[in-house]
């Protein structure tokens, strides 16, 4: 797994309760993620059940406003 950069939030403790990472890390971790959901999804999918086109995108687009 990469290493990324991050900042660790500590509380009065001085135990761990957060991390903090650039956005650019953010994004590329928020693409995988996807990736990783949708092909869990293709692979579940019925093989006779096919989604056309018009109706992926707007799934794929519903999948990005939900997070």
């Amino acid at each position: 797994m990469k290493n990324f950069k991050r900042k660790y939030i500590i509380n009065e403790n001085n135990e761990r309760v957060a991390v903090q990472l650039d956005i650019k890390t953010f994004e590329k971790i928020e693409r995988a993620l996807e990736d990783f959901v949708l092909g869990e999804k293709m692979l579940k999918n019925h093989p006779t059940e096919n989604l056309i086109l018009k109706d992926a995108k707007a799934y794929y687009k519903r999948l990005k406003k939900s997070t």
